[in-house]
């Protein structure tokens, strides 16, 4: 039997594929240098939340965003364990149908108790939670206004709906009452805003945001992917910590995270809120988390409402690390350490690339990013923090980034 694939037709005369060109051909000018691809490494072994084995050698973790560790959580591996020899490995339909077992429903209750909202809907990825919410609850006579640093999954839902978007300047109090204030009366309006912005780690100035939108007339969602777990007294996010808890309508979240699984949601106290489960298509048409998944989430989510000391240790780590890559005399995206996002700002790609390469090679594993994930011309390292690095990995990290930056020339 012949193992040739099947021919799927002669090139056509427009190659759909021909604007992808000039980043084909910078890739591989990239990787002609001899330098690793970054977009393309895998983990071979992965031993603990901060450790994993990457071709051959052992490497500390400090860019999965497993900000409270709970990916080897005992309670947490038990529980989807027995879920799975419970209810099998997956649902095979959507929430609507015959996706929605007891394990979802659990799930939901969970993130209610933890957020203390009366609604709580789960998606099955964070990005289909904000695409859900954005292209359903604004429709073409509507206004959605969002920071120009926005997520890509807020954007995408935005351009599935209808409505009229704005944007405002990052993090501009100021730019958002602007925009705000030119909108015609007529119209819903929905602000957007993001706890932590997940390429530089800063935060939003939720409780002036909130303000103006509040003055405003508009309806609030507030993305805290990057902020649930150790944000505010009870780890909810940024929006907690600021107290602006009553005035937000939205809070959509991931349980990639902090939970340690893969998921998303929204929780709301809105009285109508349930009648998204109907209207919302990134839900409705999708299958829906497996059963083992749901239970690793539901045990986290509980788990992370008493995780006081975690939180703590993971702001000593974060401005720790913080501190001592400003003190060797690198160049940070904030002048604090303001989340568990610490990035690591260089002149162009080269430095950047080299520089990502010479601390894979020391034992360390960091994310890199260009544009388009950052602004025009931005080039950066991105170093996030978990609540299971001990005080000797920091300073290990530490070395390290002394040893690359001083090999590289990017530090003196």
């Amino acid at each position: 039997m012949s193992t040739q694939p099947l021919p799927l037709g002669e090139p056509v005369a427009t190659d759909l594929f021909s604007k992808f060109d000039p980043l084909i051909a910078e890739r591989q000018a990239l990787l002609d240098t001899g330098v690793r691809d970054p977009f393309a490494i895998v983990m071979d072994e992965v031993l603990s939340p901060t450790l994993a084995v990457i071709q051959g050698q052992e490497t500390i973790l400090l860019g999965t965003y497993n900000y409270m560790g709970m990916t080897f959580d005992p309670d947490v591996i038990a529980a989807g364990k027995k879920a799975l020899d419970e209810f099998g490995s997956g649902t095979t339909g959507s929430r609507v149908l015959n996706g929605t077992y007891q394990g979802h429903k659990e799930c939901e209750e969970a993130l209610k108790e933890f957020y203390g909202t009366r609604h709580a809907m789960v998606f099955s990825t964070g990005y289909q939670a904000n695409l859900g919410l954005m292209s359903t609850i604004a429709g073409k006579d509507d206004y959605i206004i969002l920071d120009a640093d926005s997520h890509a999954s807020i954007y995408d839902g935005c351009a599935l709906g209808n409505a009229n978007i704005v944007r405002f300047r990052h993090n501009s109090v100021e730019d958002l009452d602007k925009r705000l204030g030119r909108l015609p009366e007529a119209g819903g309006r929905l602000v957007v805003l993001e706890g932590v912005y997940s390429m530089l780690g800063d935060i939003a100035p939720l409780k002036e945001m909130v303000a103006v939108a509040r003055k405003h007339g508009a309806m609030i969602a507030v993305d805290e992917a990057h902020g649930m777990g150790f944000f505010g007294p009870n780890g909810r996010g940024v929006f907690e910590e600021a107290g602006v808890e009553s005035d937000v309508d939205f809070v959509v979240g991931t349980f990639s995270k902090s939970v340690g699984t893969v998921g998303g949601f929204v929780v709301s106290n809105h009285p109508k809120f349930e009648v998204l489960r109907l209207v919302c298509r990134p839900y409705v048409f999708t299958a829906s988390l497996p059963p083992s998944v749901v239970a690793t989430a539901a045990t986290s989510i509980r788990k992370l409402m008493h995780a006081g000391a975690k939180r703590a240790h993971l702001w000593e780590n974060s401005k720790r690390l913080h501190q001592g890559l400003r003190d060797l005399g690198f160049t940070l995206a904030t002048p604090e350490a303001e989340s568990a996002i610490i990035a690591v700002l260089l002149p162009d790609q080269d430095k950047t690339v080299r520089m990502w390469q010479a601390l894979i090679e020391q034992g360390v594993y960091v994310n890199m990013a260009r544009p388009p994930a950052t602004p025009a011309g931005m080039y950066l390292l991105r170093c996030s923090l978990c609540a299971e690095h001990s005080s000797e990995q920091v300073g290990q990290i530490l070395g390290m980034f002394a040893a690359a930056g001083r090999a590289t020339g990017c530090i003196a």
